[in-house]
């Protein structure tokens, strides 16, 4: 046999390898970060937003759905939005319910959703930032993706970061579109 130099485990999503820092563990199963995926709308997952059943994995909307209870009187819950009539369900919540369908908006505001009003957006692409992906510059959040410089679109480090009126630049495209200018310089 020959050994295994390196590699890692196998994707549950892409089945290529994924080595240790792309790597999110779910049921079991490895996921590079950017298969890590809900299988019916595919939106991005973490770990607050996952709802694995057997080898899939669904946001909890989709997953409430999929295997939430059916029939009238339920689908508020079960991570369905308020303005689902359940037909693609094949579904008719309006018919044959002899008393109004029950509010949407529980009594008491979910943890769930005191939790996401806290989460920091990025100014970049005005998605969530969690702390695994989280990168401070100019005060403000932002993913490791979208900390590049607004003119050339250069990754930046807090080495190479300069900050003005809310965006990021690299010290390069600072100096050469806001530094001083006349003779001598520039």
């Amino acid at each position: 046999r020959m050994p295994n130099w390196g590699g890692g485990a196998k994707c549950g999503a892409c089945e290529k390898t994924v080595y240790h820092a792309e790597e999110i563990q779910c049921n079991g199963r490895s996921f590079h970060k950017s298969c890590f995926l809900c299988m019916a709308c595919r939106k991005a997952l973490d770990s607050t937003t996952v709802a694995a059943h057997e080898s899939e994995i669904y946001c909890k909307t989709c997953y409430g759905r999929k295997y939430g209870p059916k029939g009238v009187g339920f689908g508020q819950g079960a991570g369905c939005l308020s303005t689902d009539t359940g037909d693609h369900l094949g579904l008719n919540l309006q018919q044959g319910s002899p008393k109004p369908a029950r509010p949407s908006t529980p009594t008491n505001a979910s943890k769930f959703a005191k939790k996401m009003v806290d989460v920091d957006k990025c100014p970049r692409c005005g998605k969530s930032v969690y702390a695994a992906e989280k990168i401070m510059g100019g005060g403000k959040p932002w993913h490791k993706t979208c900390f590049r410089c607004a003119i050339c679109g250069k990754s930046l480090e807090s080495t190479n970061v300069t900050d003005k009126d809310g965006e990021l630049y690299c010290k390069v495209c600072y100096a050469k579109n806001f530094g001083p200018k006349g003779i001598g310089f520039g």
